[in-house]
């Protein structure tokens, strides 16, 4: 690490994305994050390139990378690289990242991503932002993003428009704040990326037959490796999946009067629809769903094709998990409630009443 210098923000250029892959097969975050890292690089003018790292045959996962926008992917091929160790991988990650210089790195906050990032910027001296769930250097879309998402008077603030810095924006505080953080005295700039936040561009296969292949020297020895993956025990666990939903009808506290009922209501309605049960942060503190069922800032960030609210009111940090749905339908018998600002349905009443009353809807 002798000639490197994380200090030395000039010398640093391009954005990279982690690529995770379990037993060959990458990720969905993997084209999440190449997805919005390709916006970020056509923001600063650079190239985007994918990180991957796997045992021997790795490349061959490496072009579907492309189609989703990557200009390369840097591709490390090791036996010991096969099964994921945090020595092996912090080791060649910053060896390679000491010899290209990425000034933006990009990890999925998964459970690997989440072990990794912060040992892999302690090695490089540099920041890390953990659990993003928004990203920009644009200056003037990282406004729109405010004027969209927050309370702040965008409008009444300075601002430096030639700002390159990576702006890094996570839950704070329990969810109840957003914090948008920067790392400006050193590089790469460094986040990890809650899973499902980013939209995934169509893949383009013109694309993926076009990027490049980049296959860097480095060393990688089992005496670099304090630890032995002796076995690796997969556990079936049924999770609701949210990201991936089509139609998902979420319950907020406006069921209390009724917990039960309501979220019997809500089971019946997914059910019919094909969809499935989601929750805002109160019904999942209360101990009627749980965690895998939240939907916000602290919870999942959702695109379905029809977003169902019953009883939700609407706080930003909801409404930032959900907004970007095709189309909002919302029960609230406060004709005030925020989640009718973005609705593009709303019923006002009692959603025990009026979603039988009302809500008739096929999925077909």
């Amino acid at each position: 690490m002798s000639n490197f210098n994380s200090a030395d923000i000039a010398a640093f250029k391009d954005v990279w994305v982690f690529c995770e892959q379990r037993e060959g097969k990458l990720m969905p975050t993997d084209f999440e994050l190449i997805s919005k890292g390709r916006d970020l690089a056509d923001e600063l003018g650079v190239h985007l390139c994918g990180l991957l790292l796997g045992g021997e045959g790795i490349e061959s996962a490496a072009k579907e990378l492309g189609g989703y926008g990557a200009d390369k992917v840097i591709v490390c091929e090791h036996p010991l690289l096969a099964t994921y160790t945090t020595d092996a991988y912090a080791k060649v990650i910053c060896d390679v990242i000491e010899e290209l210089k990425p000034e933006a790195f990009l990890i999925g906050a998964t459970n690997i991503g989440r072990d990794l990032g912060p040992r892999c910027a302690a090695r490089l001296h540099t920041g890390l932002c953990a659990d993003c769930t928004h990203l920009d250097v644009d200056v003037a879309n990282y406004i729109q993003f405010l004027r969209e998402s927050s309370t702040l008077d965008v409008d009444s603030q300075k601002w430096d428009m030639e700002d390159r810095n990576l702006k890094m924006t996570r839950p704070a505080f329990g969810g109840h704040l957003m914090a948008t953080i920067i790392c400006p005295r050193f590089r790469p700039c460094m986040a990890t990326v809650r899973p499902g936040v980013m939209k995934k561009n169509p893949f383009d296969q013109a694309k993926a037959d076009a990027v490049e292949i980049v296959k860097p020297a480095f060393e990688l020895a089992e005496s670099d490796i304090h630890t032995e993956v002796t076995e690796v025990v997969k556990a079936a666990k049924k999770l609701v999946d949210l990201i991936g939903a089509d139609y998902i009808v979420s319950v907020g506290r406006g069921i209390s009067k009724d917990v039960e009922g309501g979220i019997k209501l809500a089971e019946e309605l997914a059910a019919e629809l094909g969809g499935v049960v989601g929750g805002s942060r109160a019904t999942i503190d209360s101990g009627w769903l749980s965690a895998d069922h939240q939907v916000g800032q602290t919870g999942k960030t959702v695109h379905p094709k029809v977003y169902i609210a019953l009883g939700i009111s609407g706080a930003i940090q909801h409404k930032a998990g959900m907004q970007d749905s095709e189309c909002i339908i919302a029960v609230n018998k406060n004709d005030t409630a925020p989640i009718f600002e973005i609705a593009d349905y709303g019923i006002c009443g009692d959603l025990h009443r009026g979603l039988p009353d009302h809500c008739c809807i096929s999925s077909g």
